[in-house]
């Protein structure tokens, strides 16, 4: 088997808010230049697992490292070689959008020439030609979505975790919006995303159903879809969900991980 450089890699973590266990033991492993789908519903532990390897918060138990740094002791180190980026947009509305990647590119310590060019690809990349001096808060939620992706990608981070980042766009945005991910997953950045959208999901090389802090089931969508003998990954949620909802001990009879 062929060695593959692991971009995320963690063995037992786990996160406790008091008695509360809310991402319960979670083996995670996530191959460089992957787009990888971590689905579930709200309330599964899909943001505090996310949290996690961001650097944030600290685990309660178990061991992980993201692009070789420990979640634990290297926390400062991981936050600097990721870009992060919400489903609430959290730029800034009063600014446009150039003032808004000159903002973070200061923030990320871009100056001069290195700042100018960076920029001028990402508008690019991201179809702003023209609207560098429109105001963010006059923007349509897909298009300030890409604006977030541009500043999120401004210090060409080596890892880029998404959380969410189509949450209320319109369908095409959405499909440019992927399409511009599956172009950084061939330039071999690695992708780590939240989504409710099955069509979304199906597009990622592999996937992770987590519920109750646990991971569920994983691998390619199409083998996901073959082996539990349904019609697509909505069906596969929507089924998950509903057999641990009713008997989360032994989740209906599938076969889990």
């Amino acid at each position: 088997m062929r060695f593959m450089e692991l971009s995320i890699k963690t063995e037992g973590l786990t996160k406790k808010f008091g008695k509360l266990l809310v991402v319960n033991h979670v083996n995670l492993e996530v191959p460089k230049g992957h787009i990888y789908g971590f689905l579930g519903p709200n309330g599964s532990g899909k943001s505090t697992m996310i949290r996690m390897l961001c650097g944030v918060l600290e685990p309660s138990d178990g061991v992980g490292t993201v692009l070789g740094f420990d979640v634990k002791k290297e926390p400062e180190s991981i936050k600097q070689r990721i870009g992060y980026m919400s489903q609430k947009f959290s730029l800034y509305e009063e600014l446009t959008v150039k003032e808004n990647l000159d903002f973070y590119s200061g923030i990320y310590g871009l100056k001069g020439k290195n700042s100018k060019e960076r920029q001028k690809e990402l508008i690019e990349l991201s179809g702003l030609v023209g609207r560098e001096n429109q105001r963010a808060s006059s923007l349509s939620g897909g298009w300030k979505q890409r604006l977030a992706l541009s500043c999120a990608l401004l210090h060409k981070p080596e890892l880029l975790i998404l959380d969410e980042p189509t949450a209320g766009v319109d369908p095409v945005s959405r499909r440019i919006f992927w399409d511009i991910i599956t172009q950084l997953s061939k330039e071999g950045v690695t992708i780590l995303v939240t989504t409710h959208y099955m069509d979304e999901a199906e597009l990622c090389d592999e996937i992770g159903f987590i519920f109750f802090g646990h991971i569920l089931i994983k691998g390619k969508p199409s083998e996901l879809i073959e082996k539990y003998n349904v019609r697509n990954l909505n069906d596969l949620f929507i089924r998950l969900v509903e057999e641990q909802e009713s008997n989360p001990l032994k989740g209906g009879g599938l076969e889990y991980v």
